[in-house]
């Protein structure tokens, strides 16, 4: 097999305070070599699995390039692959999802405006005569989402929002103008925008901003996706890739304790953690002659019962520590 060549991201998703995804492959398992946040390489080496070839990607171009054979697998999150997929025959493929970069794609108008929904919107501004203009990094989501809208289509009917991405413009309706920002899409209200999309994972920069939020467009979080140039061996990697990573987010929720429990009781102390799946699939036992060592896989959000649990039955030598990869 030919390398897997694999996209991986560049800011937020790789960001100590967010989603560290070089973390992420540290803990699954794969020495990384060039990818540290804020120090990355254009070209990342895996140094302990030879078959991977790593590219930094930008989050806005990476389902450009796994469309295009440039790349075969990627780190990115779903909604920059449905933007990518609104106009084009899209042939990327969805790996699996890896539970972090939770974002949602909403639209935002200032804190000051009197309109409760986007229809409320469209229907309040039918007669104005200047454009209505919309700023987003998602052009092709956000004209999709307005064409969609009752109020949009109660006005303009099947007209298509003009779209500008730079010097490119599309669409037939001028009186409603969707404009590519390439980025900090909230100071365009300040501006004069009426409307912008953006994604936000608290709402709290947009409330810095003077914003509320009118609706929310889609949710979206990072995931393992494939290209057309995926064949059968490459996704059989892709899949053993997607494996290690999901492992090391799985043993992020969980902690392994280890405690000591009077062999008397031991019956009865492991029976208490099954009834109550305070551990992954049964405890494990380690009997001494008085005492045994019991061990468990358990969530996090579950660890302060199940250690006020095992007190009551007088357990000593309670051990916590943190899990780097579970793979079911």
């Amino acid at each position: 097999m030919d390398k897997i060549i694999l996209g991986l991201p560049k800011g937020s998703l790789n960001n100590v305070n967010r989603g560290n995804t070089y973390q992420l492959f540290v803990d699954a398992g794969y020495e990384v070599i060039g990818y540290e946040p804020g120090n990355e390489s254009y070209e990342i080496n895996i140094a302990n699995d030879s078959e991977i070839k790593g590219f930094i990607t930008r989050p806005q171009s990476t389902p450009v390039e796994l469309n295009r054979k440039m790349l075969d697998i990627a780190i990115v999150g779903e909604d920059w692959v449905r933007e990518e997929s609104v106009n084009n025959d899209n042939e990327i493929r969805k790996i699996g999802d890896l539970d972090y970069g939770q974002t949602r794609l909403i639209v935002a108008v200032p804190n000051n405006s009197p309109h409760s929904s986007l229809s409320e919107f469209f229907r309040s501004n039918k007669d104005r005569n200047t454009p209505v203009l919309c700023f987003t990094e998602y052009p092709n989501l956000t004209r999709q989402h307005i064409m969609e809208n009752e109020g949009y289509r109660e006005v303009f009917g099947d007209m298509v929002p003009l779209v500008q991405v730079r010097g490119i413009v599309d669409g037939d309706n001028n009186n409603v103008q969707i404009i590519n920002s390439d980025g900090a899409t909230e100071v365009y209200i300040a501006k004069g925008a009426d409307l912008i999309v953006d994604n936000t994972q608290t709402g709290n920069s947009l409330k810095k901003a003077g914003l509320i939020e009118l609706e929310t467009i889609m949710h979206s979080s990072a995931g393992l996706y494939a290209g057309p140039s995926s064949g059968d061996k490459k996704m059989k990697k892709a899949q053993m890739i997607f494996d290690q990573l999901y492992g090391a987010i799985t043993a992020r929720k969980n902690f392994d304790v280890k405690f000591n429990i009077k062999n008397e009781v031991a019956k009865d102390v492991c029976d208490f953690l099954v009834v109550n799946d305070f551990c992954s699939d049964e405890p494990t036992v380690n009997v001494g002659s008085q005492f045994s060592q019991i061990n468990v896989l358990i969530p996090k959000n579950k660890f302060p019962e199940m250690l006020n649990g095992i007190k009551k039955f007088n357990a000593s030598s309670i051990v916590r520590n943190d899990v780097k990869q579970y793979i079911k």
